[in-house]
C-alpha cells in the first residue's frame, strides 16, 4: 500500500459521508430537473420563469440579501468589539462561546422563542399591550417576510462574528506602527490600510451568510404556516401540496435553481478568501 493511500485511508469515512448526504441527491435533483418520463426536456426548467417562481426567487434573493448585509455590519462591529479584548478576558470568551452557540440556534426552536415572545400571544407582546396599548405583533407582520428578515438576521449575526473574527485578528500591530510612523492618523491606517485588507473577507462574509440565509428552510417553515413566499417554502407546496397533484417534477426544477445560485455564490466566496488568505497567512 502506498503512503499516500494510507494517509488518506482516515478520510474514507468522510468521504462516504459526502457521497450519500450531498453528491448522489445534488446530483438526482440535477437529472430530474430535465428528465421527463425517460426523455430529455426543458418543459419543469420552463416553469422557473412562471409569475409564483419568480416571486418566490426575488423574496428569497430580497430575505437572504438584507439579512445578509445587516448581519454582515452588525457582526463586524460585535466581532470588532471582541478582537480588541483580551484573549484572556471573560467578554471575549463568553461572547465567542454564545456567537458558537447562536450560529446553530435555528430551525423550530427559534422560530419558537420568537413566537413565544413577540407572536400574536408572545410574553413581550401581552406585556407591553397590558401597560402601554401597543400591539407588538402588529397585522402579523412576524409571520411574513419583514419576520423572517428580523429571525433570520438574529443567527447571521453571531455566524459573521465566527467567519470575520479571523480576518480582524490578521491585521498585524507592525501595519499600525508602521503607518502611524509614517505621520498616518487613525482614521487613515482603518481608511487606507485597514479597510482595503479586510474588504476581501468582509464580502466574502457577506456572500457566505446570503448562501445560509437562501438555503434556510425549517425557521421559515415553523413561522410561516400558510403561503410559499419563499423557494424552500414552494418546494414544499409543491411536494406537499393536495390541491395541486404531481408538482414533484416542478419541485426538482426549484431545487435545481436553488443548487446554481448557491453554486454561484460559493465560488464567489472562495475567490476572495483566496486573496485574504495571501495575507492572513
Amino acid at each position: 500500500m502506498s503512503k499516500r493511500l494510507r494517509d488518506g485511508l482516515p478520510l474514507l469515512p468522510f468521504l462516504v459521508f459526502v457521497v450519500v448526504f450531498l453528491i448522489i441527491p445534488t446530483v438526482t435533483v440535477l437529472v430530474s430537473a430535465f428528465y421527463l418520463d425517460g426523455t430529455f426536456s426543458f418543459e419543469r426548467i420552463g416553469a422557473l420563469f412562471s409569475d409564483t417562481a419568480l416571486t418566490a426567487l426575488w423574496r428569497s434573493v430580497l430575505l437572504s440579501g438584507i439579512t445578509a448585509i445587516l448581519g454582515a455590519f452588525l457582526g463586524a462591529v460585535l466581532a470588532w468589539l471582541i478582537v480588541n479584548r483580551p484573549p484572556s478576558s471573560v467578554f471575549r470568551r463568553a461572547a465567542l462561546s454564545l456567537c458558537s452557540v447562536l450560529a446553530q440556534f435555528g430551525g423550530v426552536a427559534l422560530a419558537f422563542a420568537f413566537l413565544a415572545t413577540i407572536g400574536l400571544n408572545g410574553v413581550l407582546t401581552l406585556w407591553v399591550q397590558e401597560h402601554f396599548g401597543w400591539n407588538l405583533a402588529g397585522n402579523g407582520w412576524l409571520y411574513g417576510l419583514p419576520g423572517l428578515v428580523l429571525v433570520y438576521t438574529y443567527f447571521q449575526i453571531p455566524l459573521m462574528v465566527i467567519v470575520f473574527l479571523p480576518a480582524l485578528e490578521g491585521l498585524r500591530e507592525r501595519w499600525r506602527e508602521a503607518a502611524v510612523s509614517l505621520g498616518a492618523s487613525t482614521w487613515q491606517y482603518w481608511r487606507q490600510v485597514a479597510f482595503p485588507l479586510l474588504t476581501p473577507a468582509f464580502l466574502g462574509s457577506v456572500l457566505l451568510l446570503f448562501a445560509n440565509g437562501f438555503a434556510a428552510y425549517a425557521t421559515a417553515a415553523a413561522l410561516v404556516s400558510q403561503g410559499s413566499p419563499i423557494l424552500p417554502l414552494l418546494i414544499r407546496s409543491a411536494l406537499t401540496s393536495e390541491v395541486v397533484l404531481g408538482q414533484a417534477g416542478f419541485a426538482y426544477a426549484l431545487a435545481c435553481e436553488m443548487i446554481v445560485v448557491v453554486a454561484i455564490v460559493m465560488v464567489s466566496y472562495n475567490i476572495l478568501v483566496r486573496r485574504t488568505s495571501r495575507w492572513l497567512q
